[in-house]
């Protein structure tokens, strides 16, 4: 297979990227089962096993994504044989020098072909290079291959927020530090 290029994405990219299929596929899902008691509150997260496959919709709005992709600078998008094959949005929140990639989606026939770990390598030194110290993904609890594929790169779970989406859907937030 040639190499996938990264790259920054510009506006003339956008309707392509917006016509991805942003849905997956999962099998499992992170259950968050809350237990309130004593003053206390515990959270937990289950990896439950689904009687079935289910197709899960991309938690944000697909048509708005344009509208602040033209605001931000971190859209970096995966060509092959100069097609979009997959992109990666990345935020900056300065004063805490933490990367924040909010959005990633790749071609349904490119995926499982190592695009979104390349997109999430390059966003890790997109990220460095402008002098952040920890990266942070988000995802929907029901994304379980985001979840694999953020512990695959070494990403560690430390957060949630539950109704965090407009579906009402929990975030769940894998980080790492950045050398």
């Amino acid at each position: 297979m040639p190499e996938i290029q990264i790259r920054p994405a510009v506006a003339a990219d956008f309707p392509r990227l917006m016509g991805f299929d942003h849905s997956c596929s999962s099998d499992y899902v992170w259950q968050l089962d809350l237990q309130k008691g004593g003053g206390q509150t515990m959270a937990t997260f289950r990896e439950v096993r689904l009687p079935r496959s289910i197709q899960v919709p991309y938690p944000r709005d697909v048509f708005a994504l344009a509208d602040a992709w033209e605001r931000q600078p971190g859209i970096l998008l995966a060509v092959l044989r100069n097609q979009p094959v997959g992109y990666l949005h990345v935020l900056e929140q300065r004063t805490s020098a933490l990367a924040w990639v909010v959005d990633l989606a790749v071609s349904v026939e490119m995926r499982r072909h190592g695009v979104a770990s390349a997109l999430i390598l390059a966003a890790q030194d997109w990220a460095l290079e402008r002098g952040h110290q920890r990266i942070i993904l988000e995802m929907s609890s029901k994304n379980y291959p985001a979840v694999r594929l953020a512990q695959k790169l070494g990403y560690e779970f430390c957060g949630y927020n539950d109704h965090y989406y407009a579906t009402q859907d929990i975030a769940l937030f894998f980080g790492r530090a950045l050398k």
